[in-house]
């Protein structure tokens, strides 16, 4: 089913009336955004100030109650060990404890040691407690030691099994002297010491506990963690400090990761401390919440504003819909401009733009036609290759010089008989017009052109952009195409004879030195090996001087198709005057160069001329060498291949030397 156009527009915003609902939309959207963002930021910081706050009250309460009873049981052993003094009687040390059973609603049980550490007395009786030596506890060495109540490190009881902790009372003679303790076994579970804790509710997740300065939990929700270690506290520097005395709030991340906020309290009798703890997601949940609805309320608002929005971007708009339907009219023909009764300034300077620019279209285009008139005429008449072409690249154009020049109909499609081009030139050509297009730069080429006929042209194309006189605006390219295939012919044959000997066809002493110096470049570049190979006649002046120049010539040319034939098609070989002859073989060893040596000399002694019924022959003396890291320039290595070549003379003639540069001194030139 196909959407109405109003709406199938406004899905997908190609309107200027949907845009703009879009617009205000996301302006109100960002706008909501800010302030839930910055409502969520001041709320956070509220939330979490009020939770600190009470976190604190509820530490220092908390801590404040553990101490009272704390204080309560040291009282009440103080009491205990002025009653008994310094008696070791085990009878009357027992007798009395009985006598103060009433303690035994804060204590799980009494009991009384000597100086030494040996328990005398206790109550309750347990079996095996009175006899018992703590003079190796932790809890009997600390009371000795400060002489002052302690109470000590949590630990299991043997019968009951729950953990409990000591609080001991010093017995001290007048003398101050040390004589045992009194002591109370406290329960951490019944003894009512942290029943205000267990009542704290700090939402689903947050705690309270309870723990010595030593790190051992004392109290904690889950009873698994009763009497264990505090694992990872460098995780949590606040509870780090803590330990070390410290008392305060703030926020920090637990040992399980989660951010929370904590408070904590000393509890200075015991060396406890209280800990209180609410993660932060709990903390912000009412506050989130809150957003959430503030959210809801916005975008129910929001809905409900889209079609009050949408009338009236309608009655603002309308205006636009009377200048379409004027500018349709103007198209057509029947009106000759714009006239809008609106009080829109924007609409009225649009109007007046476009009165203006339709008025010098009108000029434009009359002009436009008078030039295309003038050109179509010069163009036709010109006797030169002229071409056309717009700004999109296509050629709309070609004169009738120019047809004839390609031997192409006026019809032929632009793609057709550019692929006439020469596939060598046609990817260059195709980039640099695509330049000249892009900058307005002039188009200057010389491309190779194979007519139908299979004619290869060679076309000097010459083409620039083209500027009306009236408000400077471009009519597109005009090109000039040239036949330079003669010009062209005739530089190649004068290149060609200016490296080449006229009576072998082979490199002269130019052309093989300029060869020969850019396979040095390439050696010192990138140790390219490549031989040289020098030569020249043996027993050729008696074919000169008995049978002539021209006997002479032939040898010579025959010579040169023999070596030609020989070498490699990637080889160069040269005349360099005379009889000497060279051959540079790049890419070579030493070793295939010799056997290339080789077979030259071989070859060579077979060819023969004949004149007045006498046979001629010749051979040669080769020098063979390579270049090598030691050559400063060419010039050594040419130098060594010479002296190679006249020591292959001076063996006899018909020979092949081959000479490396540790056999080659330069000074053996100068005798």
């Amino acid at each position: 089913m196909r959407l109405a156009p109003p709406i199938h527009r406004l899905i997908t915003f190609r309107s200027l009336k949907s845009r703009l609902l879009l617009g205000l939309s996301c302006a109100l959207a960002i706008l909501a955004g800010a302030v839930l963002g910055m409502a969520w930021q001041v709320g956070k910081i509220m939330v979490h100030e009020t939770n600190i706050a009470h976190l604190r009250y509820e530490a220092d309460l908390l801590a404040d109650e553990i101490t009272q009873h704390i204080n309560q049981r040291i009282n009440a052993l103080q009491r205990l060990n002025g009653v008994i003094g310094l008696s070791d009687d085990p009878t009357w040390l027992n007798y009395e404890l009985q006598k103060n059973d009433s303690l035994l609603t804060w204590f799980e049980g009494l009991m009384v040691s000597d100086e030494n550490g040996v328990i005398l007395s206790d109550w309750p009786s347990v079996v095996g407690r009175v006899g018992l030596e703590t003079k190796d506890l932790e809890y009997f060495k600390m009371v000795r030691g400060i002489r002052r109540p302690y109470v000590s490190e949590p630990f299991v009881g043997r019968a009951s099994g729950m953990p409990l902790v000591l609080i001991s009372i010093p017995r001290l003679d007048e003398n101050g002297r040390f004589a045992g303790f009194v002591g109370g076994i406290v329960s951490l579970k019944s003894s009512g010491l942290f029943d205000r804790l267990s009542s704290i509710r700090l939402g689903d997740n947050g705690y309270a506990a309870v723990s010595t300065a030593s790190g051992k939990i004392l109290y904690h929700p889950d009873h698994e963690l009763v009497n264990a270690e505090i694992s990872n506290v460098q995780l949590n520097p606040m509870l780090e400090l803590a330990l070390a005395g410290w008392r305060g709030e703030g926020v920090a991340e637990l040992s399980s990761g989660r951010v929370a906020l904590q408070a904590y309290a000393q509890v200075w009798p015991a060396d406890w401390i209280v800990g209180l703890f609410l993660p932060t997601t709990q903390a912000q949940l009412p506050l989130a919440g809150f957003i959430y609805k503030l959210l809801g309320i916005w975008f129910v608002l929001a809905l409900l504003m889209m079609p009050l929005l949408w009338w009236l971007l309608a009655r603002i708009l309308k205006p636009l819909d009377y200048l379409e339907s004027q500018i349709g009219e103007v198209g057509k023909g029947e009106r000759a401009s714009l006239d809008l009764a609106t009080s829109m300034q924007e609409l009225q300077q649009v109007a007046m733009t476009f009165n203006r620019v339709e008025h010098e279209r009108q000029q434009l285009v009359g002009h436009l036609q008078e030039r295309q008139a003038f050109l179509d005429s010069v163009l036709s008449a010109t006797p030169q290759g002229m071409f056309v072409a717009n700004f999109g690249g296509k050629i709309t154009y070609m004169n009738p010089a120019l047809l004839e020049m390609l031997d192409i109909p006026p019809d032929m499609p632009m793609e057709v008989w550019m692929e006439q081009v020469h596939p060598d030139d046609r990817e260059g050509a195709r980039d640099m017009w695509v330049h000249s297009l892009k900058t307005g730069s002039d188009f200057v080429r010389q491309l190779r052109f194979v007519r139908s006929d299979h004619e290869t042209l060679w076309l000097d194309i010459h083409a620039r952009v083209v500027m009306l006189s009236q408000g400077g605006h471009s009519l597109g390219l005009v090109g000039v195409v040239k036949d330079i295939t003669e010009r062209r012919q005739q530089e190649a044959l004068q290149r060609w004879e200016a490296e080449h000997d006229p009576l072998t066809g082979l490199l002269n002493r130019r052309g093989f030195e300029r060869r020969l110096e850019e396979a040095f470049a390439d050696f010192q570049k990138t140790s390219t090996p490549s031989a040289l190979l020098l030569f020249d006649l043996d027993h050729f002046k008696p074919i000169n001087d008995e049978g002539g120049h021209a006997l002479g010539d032939e040898m010579l040319r025959r010579i040169a198709q023999i070596v030609a034939w020989e070498v490699r098609g990637s080889d160069h070989v040269a005349r360099q005057g005379g009889d000497e002859f060279a051959v540079l073989l790049p890419s070579c060893t030493l070793g295939q160069a010799e056997r290339i040596a080789e077979s030259l000399r071989q070859s060579v002694s077979e060819v023969t001329v004949t004149h007045e019924g006498k046979e001629y022959s010749v051979t040669l003396s080769i020098g063979v060498t390579t270049f090598d890291e030691c050559d400063e320039t060419v010039d050594v290595a040419i130098s060594r291949a010479d002296a190679a070549s006249y020591e292959a003379k001076g063996e006899g003639r018909d020979a092949v030397v081959v000479k490396l540069p540790e056999q080659f001194d330069p000074l053996e030139l100068f005798g």
